[in-house]
């Protein structure tokens, strides 16, 4: 241990010596660390970015569609006609042991008005479950109740977006709004969501009680005071999720009557597929900028194998003279060894900061989310230990072997 810390410091001394050179040669290393570092945070970002969306979606959810249909041989597009009915969602909810939850859901948009302000937003009817599937927590005031479900209570909840652009700073617990012209109470606002995987902004909604929403605001459009456009149904874990759909498309199709050679008049979308897709395709991401970025390490080595055989070119003589005097092959191989690991650890130390800040500029000016990851940095600088350890060796072993007598020749 004793040869390694003397060895260090004559690798140190023969750095300080030529410290541009040293510098020059270090600086592939640092662009190596700092673009590794920088792009796998890249990577690491959009992948979290992915999951808090996941997360904001709600936990093991299912999504049932109203389906096509055809008539007079006519196929009409998804959704264009609503097959699906507020029985339907009791339905699942009483008969599929693998769901924990259903929310029916009904959608449109209007104006609402407060004063002398107005906005133009999402208006979405459904029950008190919804909230628990959608994971919603209250900002302020409270959620409303099956009672208000049962007696199309005109009470509202509204995003966090709707709020602000309506009331601004003011609390808007109590308050009275109208849409499309009908007087609702405002009893809670809804904490933030964030933007959906769409891209769409899960604050720009106010949610009434589906009654209320069919009765007194979407009523014009529904055909059917019964039916929905949708339900949201969560099923009894994530391992339940095939199975929760398998359920609930029998149970479907056994209501609507569709006969075996029958398409199904309705959509069931596992939401935790989608996003795995994407979250593939952004882990995917990550691992290719990471070996691109991979690449300047490789270089910066290489720049350390070439400038570590000028060196011992350059000190030939030094090296015959050591081996003369006593020096052991294993002792010039630990010096010339040492000195090319820490050529590529101070790069690594110095790309890591610069890889850290780099990345924190590309989320302020990109506006790109980063995520600088301690595995990350632990890894570069692990593998820039190991670029000077593969890339010095050679230099060192030629230096370690040298014959003492030519080497004191060498002119």
């Amino acid at each position: 241990m004793k040869k390694v810390f003397a060895g260090m410091r004559i690798a140190l001394r023969a750095l300080q010596v030529n410290r541009l050179r040293s510098g020059l040669t270090m600086l592939g290393i640092i662009i190596g660390v700092s673009a590794v570092i920088s792009m796998v945070a890249v990577g690491s970002g959009a992948t979290a970015r992915i999951q808090e969306q996941i997360a904001s979606i709600g936990s093991n959810v299912i999504i049932v569609l109203s389906g096509s249909v055809t008539t007079n041989g006519i196929r009409l597009g998804s959704g264009a006609a609503q097959t699906l009915t507020s029985d339907d969602a009791k339905a699942i909810a009483n008969e599929c042991p693998a769901v924990s939850g259903v929310a029916p859901l009904v959608r449109g948009s209007g104006q609402v008005v407060y004063g002398n302000n107005n906005w133009f937003t999402n208006i979405q009817g459904t029950t008190p479950d919804y909230l628990t599937i959608r994971d919603y927590s209250m900002q302020s005031g409270n959620a409303f109740t099956p009672q208000d479900v049962d007696g199309a209570t005109k009470v509202a909840l509204l995003g966090k977006t709707v709020a602000g652009n309506v009331f601004g700073d003011a609390d808007p617990v109590g308050q009275v709004i109208r849409i499309k012209n009908v007087p609702f109470t405002v009893q809670g606002v809804l904490s933030a969501k964030g933007q959906s995987p769409t891209g769409q902004d899960q604050d720009d909604i106010i949610i009434l009680p589906l009654t209320t929403a069919k009765k007194k605001v979407l009523g014009a459009s529904q055909a059917n005071l019964n039916s929905i456009g949708s339900m949201m149904v969560q099923s009894n874990g994530t391992k339940m999720m095939q199975e929760a759909q398998l359920e609930i498309r029998d149970l479907l199709r056994q209501r609507h009557q569709l006969q075996p050679e029958q398409e199904d008049d309705f959509m069931v979308r596992n939401m935790e597929e989608i996003f795995a897709a994407q979250e593939t395709s952004a882990s995917v991401m990550s691992i290719l900028l990471g070996a691109i970025a991979s690449v300047s390490l490789l270089v910066g080595g290489i720049g350390i194998m070439n400038i570590m055989l000028v060196s011992v070119t350059e000190r030939t003589r030094e090296i015959g003279l050591r081996l003369a005097i006593g020096a052991k092959t294993k002792d010039i191989l630990t010096q010339f060894l040492v000195e090319a690991v820490t050529l590529s650890l101070l790069g690594g130390i110095v790309g890591i900061v610069l890889g850290a800040g780099g990345s924190y500029l590309i989320s302020y000016f990109a506006k790109w989310h980063t995520l600088v990851s301690p595995t990350a940095i632990l890894m570069a600088f692990a593998f820039s230990a190991l670029i000077g350890v593969f890339f010095g060796y050679y230099p060192a072993r030629k230096a370690a072997y040298l014959d003492p007598i030519d080497a004191l020749r060498y002119e």
